[in-house]
């Protein structure tokens, strides 16, 4: 099977910089995909790239874009190279998305606005790191979250656990909350990070949930997030350190068995994603990176296929671009 293949590529900023220990973030950049087969069908698809992250760069899905040509077959979506991950999940969601059917989604594609809201997920908000997180998660509840991740690992730690133990104190009943360090922390903050949320636990008077802290040491530090995992009560979720599936494959066979983060937009191939989840029954919670409609609709039904923990999903990251997206997506084809 043969598709003439179209791609457009995109760049949205946000409405505040996203802070991470990562560094400062302003832009969005990605590319949208349109394949179509000789039957006017048409598929959809997104490449998403996050390069600090583990996947390709912006550059990099750009020149493999460029160089391929007008018509391609299925041969060209499913050799895809591994150190292209982003790109493999946009040719696969747009190949899916010619066979609607088999991802349950009930549409053919015909429209690059057409989203997912599966009314199984809830959904976590994410919240800007530092002070800021006291008044934003406000107007999300009443926008109907009731889980938030709060970035930590940005400021110093003792300014970041007074913010920490005002919002913990301020936050509504049965509120679960996630705190991710994007791999930021040193060993002794770690601990200290971890000791603080299971002494929270034994406090009476707040009825918090800390959901699991993510993430908090860096990628080359998998043995003592092991080791950390098996010293507190407070669960630990990889994140950085499961970018794509051959690190998501790794650190299960040298024994994590606690939660993984997965981002689909760069994990790498859904169908391959979707065969090691479903055999080795993992804890994932399903997150966003940012993308628009056209990526976030394969990689929900990623996570209700998948989530066998009922987790919310990390894509409530919508308040973090000012454009209408359906009018912006229409203008940019």
């Amino acid at each position: 099977m043969h598709y003439q293949f179209q791609f457009r590529p995109y760049q949205r900023r946000f409405v505040r910089s996203l802070t991470t220990s990562h560094g400062v973030w302003e832009t969005r950049e990605g590319i949208i995909l349109k394949l179509t087969n000789d039957l006017g069908g048409v598929g959809w698809g997104e490449i998403a790239p996050i390069s600090w992250f583990g996947s390709e760069n912006q550059e990099e899905a750009l020149s493999f874009c460029r160089q391929l040509p007008e018509a391609i077959a299925d041969e060209t979506i499913f050799s895809i190279p591994d150190e292209l991950p982003a790109c493999q999940f946009g040719f696969e969601s747009a190949f899916w998305g010619l066979r609607a059917e088999n991802w349950g989604l009930g549409d053919k594609g015909v429209s690059p606005t057409l989203s997912l809201n599966p009314k199984s997920l809830t959904y976590s908000a994410l919240l800007p790191a530092g002070e800021d997180a006291l008044e934003v998660w406000r107007t999300l509840w009443q926008g109907g979250y009731r889980t938030f991740k709060w970035k930590i690992g940005v400021y110093p730690v003792t300014e970041e656990l007074r913010i920490f133990k005002r919002l913990a104190q301020t936050l509504p009943s049965l509120t679960k909350l996630r705190l991710d360090a994007n791999g930021g922390l040193s060993y002794e903050e770690a601990n200290l990070w971890l000791w603080t949320c299971d002494n929270l636990k034994t406090d009476s008077t707040l009825n918090l949930e800390i959901e699991f802290v993510e993430q908090p040491l860096s990628v080359d530090k998998f043995d003592s997030m092991l080791e950390l995992s098996h010293c507190y009560h407070t669960p630990i979720a990889l994140d950085e350190s499961v970018a794509t599936l051959h690190q998501l494959v790794a650190c299960y066979q040298k024994g994590w068995r606690e939660i993984f983060v997965i981002k689909p937009g760069i994990v790498g191939s859904p169908f391959r994603l979707r065969q090691f989840c479903l055999e080795c029954e993992v804890d994932a919670v399903f997150s966003s990176v940012f993308e628009t409609s056209i990526g976030r609709k394969p990689a929900l039904q990623l996570a209700v296929e998948l989530s066998r923990y009922n987790r919310a999903v990390g894509f409530g990251v919508n308040h973090f671009f000012a454009e209408e997206e359906e009018i912006w997506l229409e203008n940019l084809w």
